[in-house]
């Protein structure tokens, strides 16, 4: 007669480590040598409605840091901004906030 072991069941999870699936994500537009600082302030006034004084504050992160939030949600919503972005031809992710 053969003994079956018992299947290993252990996982290794870390009990410490928190979830939180409300989360919000986040569409960050990237700096590109195409498009014009102006354009980029259009788009952004068109497309989220901002007043010309955030759109322009935005684009001038964009500009001097690289990159900005444009938007902060529920994680379709940002895939649709982030496609929206690339519509327009910005360059556009989606990524998760910071806790």
């Amino acid at each position: 007669m053969t003994l079956l072991a018992a299947p290993d069941t252990r996982e290794d999870v870390d009990l410490n480590q928190t979830v939180d699936p409300d989360r919000p994500w986040q569409t960050v537009v990237w700096n590109d040598p195409v498009n014009l600082m102006s354009y980029v302030v259009h788009v952004l006034e068109q497309y989220f409605g901002y007043p010309r004084e955030v759109a322009t504050r935005l684009m001038l992160a964009v500009h001097h840091e690289g990159h900005a939030v444009v938007a902060e949600g529920p994680r379709e919503q940002m895939e649709l901004h982030a496609q929206a972005m690339h519509d327009y031809g910005l360059w556009a992710t989606i990524r998760k906030a910071a806790q």
